[in-house]
């Protein structure tokens, strides 16, 4: 199942991308959109998520249920994401009935009518999603550290917004959003499984025709700084994020970046689980990370451990970071290749997960990026270029954030230090 993704562009600028999956009786088709939190307005922040909610509570054709009802009579699933780049709009059904999953996505991108009752249940329901994470560290972490990385920036507010933007959040500035951003030229319609291109491209330039020019597409430039946020609380456990710059997702770099976060701590083979974990128990969860985006990217590592434990957690996590450039072996180095190109290539029989890759790569690079050329990139990376990786990521300024009973955690500078000296 190594079919090469077909593309059609229509008039209006809407990019359509197949890949075929021969033998599927199963199809995933969605629209992925270049509008994610980067590009929200901060009186506004939140808008994007607020409209990925809204855009299935009805249409002029169709009410909320009767949206859920169509696509589950059929026994399809349809859901949505927003994240700090991209809102996406998917669904996976029998390839039979493709057409009626393009025709509902179609609808809710192009008609959907933000009825004012809705409207206010649907803010109430973000609310509670707001408050959920808020009462869950492991989650509102991630924003916390996000915040800090990227401060006084789009890149750097939360995707679910806050309390107060959410809650001030007026009817018309999701339709202007909408109305802004979603847009043929912003906007790419992938599907893979069993289907036909010609077909589809076909029936997608009918569901599509509404489409108008966008009115805005400036994507204001992400800059990493870095920083703390601190937030005592009494818990159990101390949440614990530390980051550093890393690359965006075009090039080379983008891969090396993967496989050193593989063999940092992505397993349990990796050195983080190894020497924190196996060796010193320390920690009931830790693991590294590549966040990247259009023109930014973070490099990080989580730990959640103890109170009592966390003073002798941080001196052995800088050692283990100070020390990596320097102590690479060609058996890691295999192992995390290894590791990465089997997520690949396990990635590569889920429908889902072809149409969302080859949806976000659309709209990175404007084009589909093979698995063989994905493949070769993995095998490209060595030993220079992951000790280059980091000494370079590891070189840039610090991004703290925890969360728990912090008594025993040393000051950010104290931090940085063990960075610096080491």
């Amino acid at each position: 199942m190594t079919s090469d993704p077909q593309i059609t562009t229509l008039d209006n600028g809407l990019r359509i991308a197949t890949d075929p999956m021969p033998g599927l009786r199963t199809a995933s088709v969605g629209v992925w959109v270049g509008a994610g939190a980067r590009v929200e307005p901060a009186e506004i922040n939140g808008v994007a998520h607020f409209l990925e909610h809204m855009a299935f509570k009805g249409t002029k054709r169709r009410s909320a249920r009767h949206i859920a009802e169509e696509i589950e009579a059929v026994g399809g699933l349809l859901n949505a994401y927003t994240s700090r780049e991209n809102t996406a709009y998917y669904a996976k059904v029998m390839a039979d009935d493709l057409p009626l999953a393009l025709d509902i996505i179609a609808d809710i991108l192009q008609n959907s009518t933000f009825d004012p009752q809705e409207l206010e249940r649907e803010r109430g329901v973000i609310l509670q999603e707001i408050g959920e994470c808020h009462d869950t560290p492991d989650d509102v972490i991630y924003d916390r550290f996000q915040e800090v990385a990227y401060p006084g920036q789009a890149m750097g507010r939360p995707v679910l917004g806050t309390v107060d933007t959410v809650r001030d959040m007026p009817r018309d500035a999701i339709r202007d959003f909408m109305a802004k951003r979603y847009a043929g030229e912003n906007m790419v319609l992938c599907a893979a499984g069993g289907l036909d291109h010609e077909q589809f491209a076909q029936l997608a330039a009918e569901k599509f025709q509404n489409l108008g020019p966008a009115q805005e597409t400036d994507n204001p430039r992400a800059v990493y700084r870095g920083g703390e946020y601190r937030e005592a609380r009494d818990s159990e456990q101390v949440h614990l994020l530390m980051g550093f710059e890393g690359p965006s997702f075009e090039g080379q770099d983008y891969y090396t970046a993967g496989v050193l976060s593989a063999l940092f701590g992505g397993g349990m083979s990796s050195r983080l689980f190894q020497s924190i974990r196996e060796e010193r128990g320390l920690v009931y969860s830790i693991y590294s990370f590549s966040s990247t985006f259009a023109d930014s990217g973070m490099f990080g590592l989580y730990a959640g451990t103890s109170e009592k434990d966390v003073a002798e957690l941080i001196p052995v996590v800088t050692d283990e970071i100070c020390a990596l450039a320097d102590t690479l072996t060609e058996v890691e180095i295999s192992r995390a290749i290894a590791q990465s190109k089997a997520s690949l290539l396990m990635s590569r029989e889920s429908t889902n997960s072809r149409s969302d890759q080859l949806g976000n790569q659309m709209l990175a690079h404007g084009h589909p990026v093979s698995e063989a050329d994905q493949l070769k990139a993995l095998d490209a990376v060595d030993h220079d270029a992951l000790t280059a990786m980091a000494r370079r990521v590891f070189a840039s300024p610090l991004s703290l954030a925890a969360i728990g009973p912090l008594s025993q955690l040393e000051s950010y500078e104290r931090i940085s230090d063990r960075l610096r000296l080491n």
